[in-house]
C-alpha cells in the first residue's frame, strides 16, 4: 500500500496494474496475498511456496532425529548421499523416456534404496550403505506422519537428495526449525530440537501463528477480482519439496470444486524439472525469476513477464521455457532449453535432439 502511494506521488498519477515476484518464503507471502487480500495485485507470481509453513517447519526438523549426528551409525555422509543420487537415477531417470539426470516429474519415481546394502565383508564405504542406512534412507523419502496417522507434510521428492544433504541431512538440527518452536510456537529458548515429535508437530499447527500456515484453498477472491496467479516449483528443491505444490493445487481444487480447466481461467500450476530451491540445479532453471535466471524477456520465457501478458493480454501460459545456461553462467549463452508444462501435465521425450523443446511433448498424468 506504502508502495502504491510512494508510485502515485512520483509519477503524478496511480498505478494501472500492479504485479507481486516472490520465491520460498516470498511465494508463500504471495499465496498470503492471493488468499487475504487479493485486490492488492492483479498477477502473482509465487514460487516454490513455503505454504503449509508450520508443518514446513516440522519436515524441516524431524530430518535431525532420522540422520543423528555424523558419528551415529544412522548418519548418511555426503558421498554416500551422491551414491544414493545415481541409483535414483538409475531406477527413475527413464521414466520420462530420457536418461538425461534430470527427472522430469518426481512424482513418477517410487525409489528403493535397498539395493545399495554393501557386502558383508564391506566397511567405510562411500559407494554402499548399511542396512541401518538403507533405512535412514527410506525414512527420508516417506511423508511425515503424526502419530495418528495423519499426514503432516509430503515427502522429500527424489532427486534432490544431493542438495539435501548439505542442508537438511548435515548432522546438525534445521536452524530454522529451532528458532520457530523456541521462540514462536514455545517461547523457551531451551526447547531441544533433537526431541521434535507428533506433538511439536500437532503444537506449531494448531497454534498457526498470525495464520502464517497459508494454505487456505479458496482463491474466489482472485478469481471474482479477474486477477491471476502463475505458481511454480523447481523439481529438484532441496529446502521445500516440490510435492507440496500439487497437493495444495489440489486442494484449491477440492475446496472450490473447479475442474482444472476452470481453474486455468485465474490459476496455474509449473513444476520446473531439475531446478534446485528457487534457482540452480541440472535442469533448464532460468525462467526469469530472479538475478541471474534472465535470459528473455518473452512471455513465453519469463514468468513475470508471462504473467504480465496474461492480465493484459489475456494470453494464458501453456508452458514457460526455462534455459541452461554453459556452465550455469549467463553470458556463455544458453546450453538448451526446455518448455516447462502446466500440471496436470508432464514432460516427456517423445523423439530427437533432447536439447530441443520441440523434441517433447506435454502429456496427461496422474493427478497428485
Amino acid at each position: 500500500m506504502v508502495g502504491k502511494e510512494i508510485t502515485e506521488s512520483y509519477y503524478g498519477k496511480t498505478h494501472d496494474k500492479s504485479y507481486y515476484l516472490g520465491c520460498s518464503t516470498g511465494g508463500r507471502q504471495g499465496f498470503k496475498s492471493a488468499q487475504d487480500f487479493p485486490e492488492d495485485f492483479d498477477g502473482i507470481v509465487a514460487g516454490a511456496p513455503a505454504i503449509a509453513f508450520n508443518n514446513l517447519t516440522s519436515w524441516s526438523g524431524h530430518f535431525y532425529p532420522i540422520t543423528g549426528p555424523p558419528n551415529s551409525s544412522t548418519f548418511v555422509t555426503t558421498a554416500q548421499w551422491a551414491a544414493v543420487h545415481l541409483d535414483v537415477l538409475k531406477q527413475c531417470d527413464g521414466l520420462d523416456g530420457l536418461e538425461d539426470g534430470i527427472l522430469e516429474d518426481p512424482s513418477q519415481c517410487t525409489y528403493d534404496p535397498s539395493g545399495l546394502v554393501c557386502p558383508g565383508s564391506t566397511i567405510n564405504s562411500t559407494s554402499c550403505l548399511t542396512p541401518t542406512q538403507v533405512n535412514t534412507v527410506r525414512a527420508v523419502f516417506s511423508p511425515l506422519l503424526n502419530e495418528d496417522g495423519d499426514l503432516v507434510y509430503p515427502r522429500l521428492q527424489p532427486g534432490a537428495e544431493i542438495g539435501a544433504s548439505f542442508v537438511l541431512f548435515n548432522g546438525v538440527p534445521f536452524p530454522y526449525t529451532a528458532d520457530w518452536f523456541r521462540y514462536v510456537v514455545y517461547n523457551d529458548p531451551s526447547w531441544d530440537p533433537a526431541t521434535i515429535d507428533s506433538e511439536d508437530y500437532d503444537n506449531s499447527a494448531r497454534l498457526n501463528p498470525a495464520d502464517i500456515s497459508t494454505f487456505k484453498g479458496d482463491l474466489s477472491g482472485v478469481q471474482k477480482r479477474g486477477a491471476k496467479v502463475l505458481h511454480w516449483h523447481g523439481g529438484a528443491d532441496f529446502i521445500i519439496s516440490s510435492d507440496n505444490s500439487p497437493r495444495y493445487y489440489e486442494h484449491v481444487s477440492s475446496t472450490m470444486n473447479l475442474s482444472s480447466s476452470e481453474l486455468d481461467d485465474f490459476y496455474r500450476y509449473f513444476l520446473v524439472s531439475g531446478t534446485g530451491h528457487c534457482s540452480g540445479g541440472e535442469g533448464a532453471h532460468a525462467i526469469g525469476q530472479g538475478t541471474g535466471e534472465v535470459n528473455s524477456y518473452d512471455p513465453k520465457e519469463n514468468i513475470l513477464m508471462a504473467v504480465v501478458d496474461w492480465v493484459e493480454k489475456g494470453n494464458a501460459p501453456e508452458t514457460i521455457i526455462g534455459s541452461k545456461f554453459v556452465n550455469d553462467t549467463q553470458s556463455l549463452g544458453v546450453d538448451y532449453q526446455r518448455a516447462h508444462c502446466k500440471y496436470p501435465k508432464r514432460n516427456t521425450y517423445v523423439a530427437g535432439d533432447p536439447d530441443k523443446i520441440e523434441s517433447w511433448e506435454c502429456v496427461e498424468t496422474e493427478r497428485y
